[in-house]
């Protein structure tokens, strides 16, 4: 795969690419590669962005910096590039990226991020060279920057030889391996710490029930859904079952704990 990015500040890709899963792909033989619009600009200064036409404040990228910027790079028309590769234009109006998502863009040979700032794209960047607009939440960035990190990290530890155990992308959170919930809770040594115990399944070696386990608590975080504030296991609410015939046959994640010892860092057992 050949995954560049187009930004202003390309010298914060320096950091990205020096994290073992990208070392491990770029020597799988993946291309990634930053470029500044500022370098093809028509402009003098070096000027990138102007005020938006109607008013208002900040500051908005030109389109025909954008056009010089992908014709200096590509060598063809930008309305013409995105029918040869993915150009996606990073924008908290775009689709969601999810687990699917990244799958899909995981499979794709080229992909180019485009980074805004300030008040953004001009419109027409967005509706003329882009393939897809793409966000990582509903919420606001200062630029780009970050948004293309978290597309170039879900996408390049989904290719084969990027991770360090070929099944470390199998079972993630909402991965089709687990239905679409979010991963199982994670437990590691000292089994038992201020009496706080590791669920027993998870000590008895027995493949199958770690399975069965592991699977029935990921199911329960997908029923709960998202949560800031987990509730007391010990609150007294009805415990939620799970598997065949409602019943967890395991029983609760971990050992009871003294009231007052805290909330269940893994969330709600209780629906």
């Amino acid at each position: 795969m050949q995954l560049d990015v187009l930004t202003l500040f390309p010298e914060w890709f320096e950091w990205f690419q020096t994290q073992r899963h990208v070392r491990n792909a770029v020597a799988q033989g993946h291309e990634l590669r930053s470029f500044n619009p500022r370098d093809y600009t028509p402009l003098s200064g070096g000027q990138v962005d102007d005020t938006p036409f109607g008013g208002g404040a900040g500051m908005v990228l030109r389109v025909d910096v954008m056009d010089k910027a992908l014709r200096g790079i590509y060598g063809q028309d930008p309305v013409d590039l995105r029918n040869q590769r993915r150009v996606i234009a990073l924008t908290p109006g775009g689709r969601m990226l999810d687990d699917a998502l990244v799958d899909e863009l995981a499979a794709e040979p080229a992909i180019t991020l485009l980074c805004g700032r300030y008040e953004g794209f001009d419109e027409r960047i967005v509706q003329h060279f882009a393939s897809d607009a793409i966000s990582v939440g509903r919420y606001v960035l200062s630029g780009g920057e970050l948004a293309a990190m978290v597309v170039m990290d879900t996408v390049l530890r989904k290719q084969p030889g990027a991770l360090g155990h070929a099944d470390s992308a199998l079972e993630e959170s909402f991965s089709q391996a687990l239905g679409g919930d979010p991963e199982y809770p994670h437990y590691t040594r000292p089994a038992d710490y201020r009496g706080w115990k590791v669920p027993a399944v998870l000590l008895s070696g027995h493949h199958e029930e770690i399975h069965t386990w592991r699977r029935m608590r990921s199911h329960e975080r997908g029923v709960v859904g998202p949560t800031a504030h987990p509730p007391d296991p010990e609150s007294g609410e009805g415990r939620r079952t799970g598997g065949v015939g409602g019943t967890d046959i395991f029983g609760p994640m971990s050992e009871s704990t003294p009231r007052g010892s805290g909330p269940d860092p893994f969330g709600p057992m209780s629906g």
